[in-house]
Protein backbone atom coordinates (compact mmCIF):
# COMPACT_ATOMS: atom_id res chain seq x y z
CA UNK A 1 0.00 0.00 0.00
CA UNK A 2 1.18 3.96 -0.74
CA UNK A 3 2.59 5.95 1.52
CA UNK A 4 0.48 8.97 1.45
CA UNK A 5 1.70 12.51 2.04
CA UNK A 6 0.11 16.04 1.97
CA UNK A 7 2.15 18.87 1.24
CA UNK A 8 -0.01 21.77 2.29
CA UNK A 9 1.28 25.63 1.45
CA UNK A 10 1.00 27.54 -1.94
CA UNK A 11 0.70 25.65 -4.96
CA UNK A 12 2.64 25.91 -8.30
CA UNK A 13 0.43 28.76 -9.76
CA UNK A 14 1.24 31.11 -7.10
CA UNK A 15 4.58 33.16 -7.16
CA UNK A 16 7.58 33.27 -5.11
CA UNK A 17 10.10 30.92 -3.24
CA UNK A 18 7.84 29.34 -1.08
CA UNK A 19 5.57 27.96 -4.02
CA UNK A 20 8.82 26.65 -5.50
CA UNK A 21 9.26 25.08 -2.28
CA UNK A 22 6.47 23.43 -1.38
CA UNK A 23 6.01 22.69 -5.40
CA UNK A 24 10.07 21.25 -5.07
CA UNK A 25 9.36 19.27 -2.09
CA UNK A 26 5.84 17.67 -3.49
CA UNK A 27 7.69 16.41 -6.72
CA UNK A 28 10.44 15.08 -4.98
CA UNK A 29 8.64 13.00 -2.48
CA UNK A 30 6.60 11.87 -5.57
CA UNK A 31 9.54 10.50 -7.47
CA UNK A 32 10.23 7.77 -4.13
CA UNK A 33 8.70 4.73 -4.57
CA UNK A 34 5.87 3.45 -3.23
CA UNK A 35 4.89 7.08 -1.99
CA UNK A 36 1.47 8.96 -3.11
CA UNK A 37 2.10 12.93 -2.87
CA UNK A 38 -1.10 15.16 -2.74
CA UNK A 39 -0.20 18.77 -2.57
CA UNK A 40 -3.15 20.86 -0.87
CA UNK A 41 -2.89 24.46 -1.82
CA UNK A 42 -4.60 27.97 -0.58
CA UNK A 43 -6.43 29.71 -3.18
CA UNK A 44 -5.91 33.11 -1.26
CA UNK A 45 -3.11 33.08 1.66
CA UNK A 46 -3.58 36.11 3.30
CA UNK A 47 -6.49 39.01 4.53
CA UNK A 48 -8.19 40.35 1.45
CA UNK A 49 -7.09 43.61 2.52
CA UNK A 50 -3.61 43.15 1.52
CA UNK A 51 -2.73 44.58 -1.51
CA UNK A 52 -0.74 42.67 -3.44
CA UNK A 53 -1.02 39.74 -6.64
CA UNK A 54 0.37 37.12 -5.44
CA UNK A 55 -0.31 34.48 -8.53
CA UNK A 56 1.88 33.94 -11.11
CA UNK A 57 0.90 35.26 -14.48
CA UNK A 58 3.81 34.42 -16.16
CA UNK A 59 5.35 31.61 -16.21
CA UNK A 60 4.54 28.53 -18.61
CA UNK A 61 7.18 26.37 -17.19
CA UNK A 62 4.78 23.40 -14.91
CA UNK A 63 7.28 22.22 -12.44
CA UNK A 64 4.99 19.15 -12.35
CA UNK A 65 4.56 18.69 -15.59
CA UNK A 66 5.37 14.43 -15.72
CA UNK A 67 4.66 14.21 -11.97
CA UNK A 68 1.63 12.05 -10.68
CA UNK A 69 1.09 14.63 -7.74
CA UNK A 70 -2.33 15.30 -7.13
CA UNK A 71 -3.19 19.17 -6.98
CA UNK A 72 -5.82 20.89 -5.17
CA UNK A 73 -6.72 24.61 -4.73
CA UNK A 74 -9.29 24.63 -1.79
CA UNK A 75 -8.19 26.80 1.24
CA UNK A 76 -9.07 30.61 1.51
CA UNK A 77 -7.87 32.97 4.14
CA UNK A 78 -11.01 34.76 4.08
CA UNK A 79 -13.20 32.16 4.03
CA UNK A 80 -13.59 29.82 6.99
CA UNK A 81 -16.06 27.53 5.42
CA UNK A 82 -13.04 26.45 3.19
CA UNK A 83 -10.68 25.68 6.36
CA UNK A 84 -13.54 22.80 7.46
CA UNK A 85 -13.08 21.53 3.78
CA UNK A 86 -9.64 21.30 3.48
CA UNK A 87 -9.96 18.93 6.99
CA UNK A 88 -12.34 16.68 5.25
CA UNK A 89 -10.37 16.66 2.34
CA UNK A 90 -7.52 15.76 4.11
CA UNK A 91 -9.45 13.21 6.03
CA UNK A 92 -10.70 11.36 3.60
CA UNK A 93 -7.28 11.06 1.71
CA UNK A 94 -6.20 9.43 5.15
CA UNK A 95 -2.10 10.31 4.83
CA UNK A 96 0.10 9.32 7.14
CA UNK A 97 1.06 12.87 7.14
CA UNK A 98 1.01 16.66 6.56
CA UNK A 99 3.46 18.76 6.23
CA UNK A 100 2.24 22.48 6.33
CA UNK A 101 4.38 25.28 5.23
CA UNK A 102 5.02 27.62 7.41
CA UNK A 103 5.92 31.41 6.30
CA UNK A 104 3.40 33.97 8.09
CA UNK A 105 1.95 34.56 11.09
CA UNK A 106 -1.00 35.57 10.11
CA UNK A 107 -1.97 32.20 8.42
CA UNK A 108 -1.50 30.90 12.05
CA UNK A 109 -5.40 31.35 12.56
CA UNK A 110 -6.48 28.94 9.75
CA UNK A 111 -3.94 26.87 10.32
CA UNK A 112 -4.42 25.96 13.90
CA UNK A 113 -7.59 25.44 12.98
CA UNK A 114 -7.29 22.77 10.52
CA UNK A 115 -4.19 21.01 12.14
CA UNK A 116 -6.70 21.22 15.54
CA UNK A 117 -9.24 19.16 13.83
CA UNK A 118 -6.59 16.75 12.62
CA UNK A 119 -5.05 16.33 16.06
CA UNK A 120 -8.78 15.76 17.56
CA UNK A 121 -9.76 13.61 14.79
CA UNK A 122 -7.00 11.49 13.29
CA UNK A 123 -3.78 9.61 13.75
CA UNK A 124 -1.95 11.83 10.99
CA UNK A 125 1.61 13.00 11.40
CA UNK A 126 1.37 17.20 11.51
CA UNK A 127 4.80 18.52 10.34
CA UNK A 128 5.32 21.95 10.48
CA UNK A 129 7.93 23.15 7.84
CA UNK A 130 9.21 26.13 9.42
CA UNK A 131 11.01 28.79 7.07
CA UNK A 132 10.75 31.12 10.00
CA UNK A 133 9.77 31.43 13.73
CA UNK A 134 10.56 34.68 15.06
CA UNK A 135 8.68 37.08 12.59
CA UNK A 136 10.20 39.51 10.51
CA UNK A 137 7.67 41.92 11.60
CA UNK A 138 7.95 40.17 15.46
CA UNK A 139 4.57 42.54 16.32
CA UNK A 140 2.52 41.25 19.34
CA UNK A 141 0.42 39.60 17.44
CA UNK A 142 2.50 37.68 15.22
CA UNK A 143 4.33 36.39 18.23
CA UNK A 144 0.61 35.16 19.36
CA UNK A 145 -0.57 33.74 16.40
CA UNK A 146 2.71 31.85 15.98
CA UNK A 147 2.43 30.60 19.53
CA UNK A 148 -0.54 29.59 18.75
CA UNK A 149 -0.53 27.96 15.34
CA UNK A 150 2.81 26.13 16.16
CA UNK A 151 2.01 24.71 19.13
CA UNK A 152 -0.15 21.81 17.51
CA UNK A 153 2.80 19.78 15.09
CA UNK A 154 3.68 16.73 16.16
CA UNK A 155 7.14 17.28 14.62
CA UNK A 156 9.06 20.64 13.44
CA UNK A 157 11.25 21.10 10.33
CA UNK A 158 13.92 23.41 10.55
CA UNK A 159 16.59 25.10 8.25
CA UNK A 160 19.09 26.47 10.95
CA UNK A 161 20.20 26.23 14.10
CA UNK A 162 18.97 29.41 15.01
CA UNK A 163 15.55 28.50 13.70
CA UNK A 164 15.72 25.83 16.70
CA UNK A 165 16.80 27.62 19.43
CA UNK A 166 13.82 30.06 18.79
CA UNK A 167 11.62 27.06 18.56
CA UNK A 168 12.53 26.34 22.28
CA UNK A 169 12.46 29.52 23.17
CA UNK A 170 8.65 30.23 22.61
CA UNK A 171 8.14 26.94 24.48
CA UNK A 172 10.14 26.49 27.22
CA UNK A 173 8.26 23.96 29.00
CA UNK A 174 8.27 21.58 26.13
CA UNK A 175 11.60 18.76 25.75
CA UNK A 176 12.24 18.60 22.28
CA UNK A 177 14.05 15.74 20.55
CA UNK A 178 16.56 17.30 17.94
CA UNK A 179 18.05 14.77 14.83
CA UNK A 180 19.52 15.26 11.70
CA UNK A 181 17.98 11.82 9.99
CA UNK A 182 14.50 12.09 10.78
CA UNK A 183 14.35 9.69 13.35
CA UNK A 184 10.81 10.14 15.28
CA UNK A 185 11.22 10.84 18.96
CA UNK A 186 9.61 8.14 21.33
CA UNK A 187 9.05 9.59 24.14
CA UNK A 188 5.63 10.88 24.40
CA UNK A 189 6.21 14.16 26.16
CA UNK A 190 8.78 15.18 23.04
CA UNK A 191 8.68 16.61 19.87
CA UNK A 192 11.14 16.20 17.16
CA UNK A 193 12.81 19.32 15.60
CA UNK A 194 14.48 18.19 12.21
CA UNK A 195 17.44 19.68 11.26
CA UNK A 196 17.55 20.12 7.70
CA UNK A 197 19.87 22.13 5.11
CA UNK A 198 17.29 24.21 2.70
CA UNK A 199 18.05 22.10 -0.37
CA UNK A 200 19.31 23.55 -3.42
CA UNK A 201 16.63 23.92 -6.47
CA UNK A 202 16.32 21.43 -9.31
CA UNK A 203 13.63 22.65 -10.33
CA UNK A 204 15.75 25.73 -12.12
CA UNK A 205 18.89 24.80 -14.50
CA UNK A 206 21.21 26.69 -16.69
CA UNK A 207 20.54 25.74 -20.07
CA UNK A 208 23.99 25.23 -21.95
CA UNK A 209 22.68 27.01 -25.37
CA UNK A 210 22.42 30.29 -23.45
CA UNK A 211 24.85 32.93 -25.04
CA UNK A 212 26.13 34.38 -22.29
CA UNK A 213 28.57 37.09 -23.72
CA UNK A 214 25.61 37.92 -26.40
CA UNK A 215 23.61 39.05 -23.64
CA UNK A 216 26.16 40.97 -21.70
CA UNK A 217 26.35 42.73 -24.87
CA UNK A 218 23.26 43.31 -24.86
CA UNK A 219 22.38 44.79 -22.17
CA UNK A 220 25.95 46.71 -22.15
CA UNK A 221 27.29 44.40 -18.83
CA UNK A 222 30.30 44.79 -17.91
CA UNK A 223 33.11 41.80 -17.29
CA UNK A 224 31.87 41.35 -13.63
CA UNK A 225 28.52 40.73 -12.38
CA UNK A 226 26.88 41.09 -9.26
CA UNK A 227 23.08 39.87 -9.22
CA UNK A 228 20.07 40.70 -6.59
CA UNK A 229 17.33 38.13 -7.56
CA UNK A 230 13.65 37.90 -5.68
CA UNK A 231 11.25 39.99 -4.17
CA UNK A 232 12.44 43.40 -2.97
CA UNK A 233 11.80 43.88 0.45
CA UNK A 234 13.47 46.11 3.67
CA UNK A 235 14.93 42.99 5.29
CA UNK A 236 16.77 41.68 2.21
CA UNK A 237 18.60 44.96 2.21
CA UNK A 238 18.80 46.07 -1.53
CA UNK A 239 19.42 49.51 0.17
CA UNK A 240 22.74 48.68 1.32
CA UNK A 241 23.48 46.17 -1.71
CA UNK A 242 23.11 49.80 -4.01
CA UNK A 243 25.14 51.73 -1.90
CA UNK A 244 28.04 49.35 -1.44
CA UNK A 245 27.72 48.85 -5.05
CA UNK A 246 28.28 52.49 -5.14
CA UNK A 247 31.49 52.29 -3.33
CA UNK A 248 32.90 49.57 -5.81
CA UNK A 249 32.34 52.11 -8.31
CA UNK A 250 34.41 54.31 -7.44
CA UNK A 251 37.56 51.89 -7.67
CA UNK A 252 36.51 49.82 -10.61
CA UNK A 253 35.08 50.52 -14.21
CA UNK A 254 34.36 46.73 -14.98
CA UNK A 255 31.72 46.22 -12.35
CA UNK A 256 27.61 45.48 -12.77
CA UNK A 257 24.94 44.94 -10.80
CA UNK A 258 21.89 43.05 -12.46
CA UNK A 259 18.99 43.85 -10.27
CA UNK A 260 16.21 41.16 -10.44
CA UNK A 261 12.87 41.43 -8.58
CA UNK A 262 9.41 42.59 -8.37
CA UNK A 263 8.79 45.37 -5.84
CA UNK A 264 6.85 43.36 -2.78
CA UNK A 265 3.87 46.19 -2.28
CA UNK A 266 3.87 47.69 -5.85
CA UNK A 267 2.06 44.87 -7.78
CA UNK A 268 -1.34 46.11 -8.26
CA UNK A 269 -2.88 49.09 -10.03
CA UNK A 270 -2.99 52.02 -7.95
CA UNK A 271 -5.59 53.76 -10.20
CA UNK A 272 -8.43 51.49 -9.75
CA UNK A 273 -10.82 52.18 -6.53
CA UNK A 274 -10.38 48.58 -5.04
CA UNK A 275 -6.43 48.85 -4.59
CA UNK A 276 -7.03 52.62 -2.98
CA UNK A 277 -9.73 50.56 -0.61
CA UNK A 278 -6.86 47.72 0.01
CA UNK A 279 -4.07 50.33 0.55
CA UNK A 280 -6.30 51.83 3.07
CA UNK A 281 -7.47 49.42 4.99
CA UNK A 282 -4.06 47.56 5.19
CA UNK A 283 -2.17 50.86 6.26
CA UNK A 284 -4.25 51.14 9.16
CA UNK A 285 -3.75 47.29 10.15
CA UNK A 286 -0.28 48.24 9.97
CA UNK A 287 -0.23 50.97 11.85
CA UNK A 288 -2.45 49.08 14.98
CA UNK A 289 -0.22 45.88 14.49
CA UNK A 290 3.35 46.74 13.31
CA UNK A 291 5.99 48.56 14.65
CA UNK A 292 6.50 52.16 12.75
CA UNK A 293 10.65 50.64 11.97
CA UNK A 294 8.72 47.62 9.97
CA UNK A 295 6.58 49.72 7.55
CA UNK A 296 8.04 48.80 3.62
CA UNK A 297 5.07 51.23 2.25
CA UNK A 298 7.90 54.13 1.49
CA UNK A 299 11.11 51.50 0.31
CA UNK A 300 11.96 52.59 -2.31
CA UNK A 301 15.41 51.27 -2.83
CA UNK A 302 15.90 51.53 -6.66
CA UNK A 303 15.79 55.64 -6.40
CA UNK A 304 19.32 55.35 -5.18
CA UNK A 305 20.94 54.32 -8.26
CA UNK A 306 19.55 57.53 -9.54
CA UNK A 307 21.05 59.61 -6.61
CA UNK A 308 24.36 58.12 -6.46
CA UNK A 309 24.87 58.37 -10.35
CA UNK A 310 25.45 54.87 -11.33
CA UNK A 311 22.75 54.35 -14.18
CA UNK A 312 24.73 53.09 -16.30
CA UNK A 313 26.10 50.66 -13.96
CA UNK A 314 22.97 48.93 -13.22
CA UNK A 315 20.41 46.76 -15.29
CA UNK A 316 17.23 46.70 -13.82
CA UNK A 317 14.53 43.96 -14.18
CA UNK A 318 11.78 45.35 -11.54
CA UNK A 319 8.82 43.09 -12.73
CA UNK A 320 8.27 39.17 -11.95
CA UNK A 321 10.71 36.84 -13.22
CA UNK A 322 8.79 33.79 -15.08
CA UNK A 323 10.36 30.65 -14.18
CA UNK A 324 11.58 30.33 -18.05
CA UNK A 325 13.47 33.23 -17.62
CA UNK A 326 15.54 32.50 -14.49
CA UNK A 327 18.64 30.84 -15.32
CA UNK A 328 19.91 34.29 -17.48
CA UNK A 329 20.42 35.96 -15.08
CA UNK A 330 22.32 33.61 -12.52
CA UNK A 331 24.30 32.44 -16.01
CA UNK A 332 25.54 36.10 -16.45
CA UNK A 333 26.59 36.49 -13.16
CA UNK A 334 29.65 36.06 -11.19
CA UNK A 335 28.06 36.40 -7.45
CA UNK A 336 24.78 36.75 -5.82
CA UNK A 337 24.47 39.37 -2.97
CA UNK A 338 22.71 38.67 -0.12
CA UNK A 339 23.29 41.82 2.28
CA UNK A 340 20.26 40.76 4.26
CA UNK A 341 19.50 43.09 7.46
CA UNK A 342 17.88 39.55 8.85
CA UNK A 343 17.53 36.35 7.61
CA UNK A 344 15.97 32.88 7.80
CA UNK A 345 16.94 30.29 5.34
CA UNK A 346 16.86 31.89 1.80
CA UNK A 347 15.48 30.29 -1.11
CA UNK A 348 17.59 32.58 -3.74
CA UNK A 349 20.79 31.28 -1.41
CA UNK A 350 19.71 27.81 -2.66
CA UNK A 351 18.34 28.56 -5.92
CA UNK A 352 21.70 30.51 -6.46
CA UNK A 353 23.82 27.16 -5.53
CA UNK A 354 21.97 25.07 -8.33
CA UNK A 355 24.18 27.37 -10.89
CA UNK A 356 27.34 27.11 -8.77
CA UNK A 357 27.12 30.74 -7.82
CA UNK A 358 29.01 31.87 -4.83
CA UNK A 359 27.84 34.25 -2.22
CA UNK A 360 28.37 38.08 -0.89
CA UNK A 361 26.00 37.85 2.69
CA UNK A 362 26.16 40.08 5.70
CA UNK A 363 27.09 37.83 8.85
CA UNK A 364 23.59 37.63 10.09
CA UNK A 365 20.68 34.62 10.76
CA UNK A 366 21.94 31.79 9.45
CA UNK A 367 25.06 32.95 7.13
CA UNK A 368 27.17 31.86 9.01
CA UNK A 369 26.41 28.37 8.92
CA UNK A 370 26.48 27.84 5.08
CA UNK A 371 28.72 30.04 3.81
CA UNK A 372 32.28 29.67 4.62
CA UNK A 373 34.21 32.90 4.68
CA UNK A 374 36.14 32.62 1.24
CA UNK A 375 35.88 29.22 0.28
CA UNK A 376 32.12 29.25 -0.83
CA UNK A 377 31.56 32.96 -0.46
CA UNK A 378 32.56 35.98 1.32
CA UNK A 379 30.67 37.12 4.53
CA UNK A 380 30.51 41.07 5.25
CA UNK A 381 30.07 43.11 8.09
CA UNK A 382 26.06 43.75 8.79
CA UNK A 383 25.57 47.38 8.14
CA UNK A 384 29.17 48.37 7.60
CA UNK A 385 28.90 49.77 3.54
CA UNK A 386 32.39 49.97 3.16
CA UNK A 387 33.14 45.96 4.47
CA UNK A 388 30.79 44.93 2.08
CA UNK A 389 32.29 46.62 -1.11
CA UNK A 390 35.53 45.64 -0.22
CA UNK A 391 33.87 42.01 -0.43
CA UNK A 392 32.32 42.82 -3.36
CA UNK A 393 35.91 43.33 -4.78
CA UNK A 394 37.53 40.40 -3.20
CA UNK A 395 35.17 38.41 -4.94
CA UNK A 396 36.56 39.80 -8.12
CA UNK A 397 40.23 39.65 -6.86
CA UNK A 398 40.32 36.38 -5.32
CA UNK A 399 37.47 34.80 -7.07
CA UNK A 400 35.81 31.36 -5.21
CA UNK A 401 36.45 28.23 -6.78
CA UNK A 402 32.61 27.29 -8.32
CA UNK A 403 33.92 23.27 -7.49
CA UNK A 404 33.85 24.67 -3.91
CA UNK A 405 30.45 25.79 -4.15
CA UNK A 406 29.35 22.28 -5.52
CA UNK A 407 31.42 20.74 -2.39
CA UNK A 408 29.78 22.93 0.37
CA UNK A 409 26.26 21.59 -0.86
CA UNK A 410 26.55 18.23 -1.10
CA UNK A 411 24.42 17.99 1.81
CA UNK A 412 21.42 20.56 0.78
CA UNK A 413 20.10 17.56 -1.79
CA UNK A 414 16.36 17.31 -2.28
CA UNK A 415 17.05 13.33 -1.81
CA UNK A 416 18.36 14.20 1.14
CA UNK A 417 15.31 16.29 2.50
CA UNK A 418 13.27 13.33 1.03
CA UNK A 419 14.95 10.57 3.57
CA UNK A 420 14.91 12.73 6.71
CA UNK A 421 11.16 13.29 5.79
CA UNK A 422 10.27 9.75 5.16
CA UNK A 423 12.04 8.32 7.73
CA UNK A 424 13.55 5.56 5.67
Amino acid sequence: MARKIICFGPGPQFKGGIANYNTALAKVLDSKEGVEVFLISWTQQYPAIVPREFIDKKSKLDFLEGTNVKVTYITNYNRPKTWNETFRLIKEINPEMVIFQWYNAHQGIPLHKIAKKIKKHTSIEIVFDLHFVVPKENSSVDKKLTKRGLRIADSYIVHANKTANELKEIFPNQPFFLTENGTRTAEKNQKTIIKLYHPIYTIFEPKNDFDVEAFKRKHNLEKYVFLYFGFIRKYKGLHHAIEAFAKLTEKRDDVSFLICGESFWNTLDNRKLSTKLKNLFFGIAKAIFTKKADDEKNYRPLDLIQQLGIENKCMVINEFVPNEDVHKYFQVSDAVVLFYLTATPSGVESLSYNFKMPILATEVGHFPETIQHGFNGYLAKAEDLTHMAEQMNLMIEKPIDRENVVESTKKMSWENYAEAILNN
